[in-house]
């Protein structure tokens, strides 16, 4: 008998669990996509249309994650780690899912960061109520 599991589900887990902001979706794709491009902060900004600073902080949570490495402490350049996909089969598949499901895939990525806002506030509401 086949597997009834959605083909999906392992991408969709990794998006809840790896990807908190579409630009970080993006920044993913960009740079899986060009694995020999040594990545700035500048650059993914640039191609990624975010600020520096978010741009800086989507590679420092991909370095931290095993997704980029360092390439050059010195320029502050990063690379993709090929080793973090070994098999090579969530990516290919994450694109092609974002590819196919573009407002579905961003909704979740929306939805998820609302959700957090949201228990964040309720925790403040909370305190002030005792």
């Amino acid at each position: 008998m086949a597997d009834s599991a959605d083909p999906n589900q392992e991408v969709i887990q990794f998006i809840l669990e790896h990807l908190d902001t579409v630009p970080h979706l993006e920044a993913l794709l960009l740079i899986w996509q060009n694995p020999s491009m040594a990545w700035t902060v500048q650059v993914l900004a640039s191609r990624i249309y975010v600020s520096h600073t978010v741009a800086q902080v989507i590679l420092e949570d991909f370095q931290r994650k095993g997704i980029v490495r360092s390439e050059s402490v010195a320029e502050h350049t990063y690379a993709f780690n090929a080793e973090w996909d070994a098999q090579g089969g969530l990516l290919p598949r994450l694109a092609d899912l974002y590819r196919r499901q573009l407002v579905q895939v961003t909704k979740m990525i929306h939805s998820k960061s609302s959700s957090s806002v949201r228990d964040f506030a309720r925790a403040f509401q909370l305190k002030k109520d005792n």
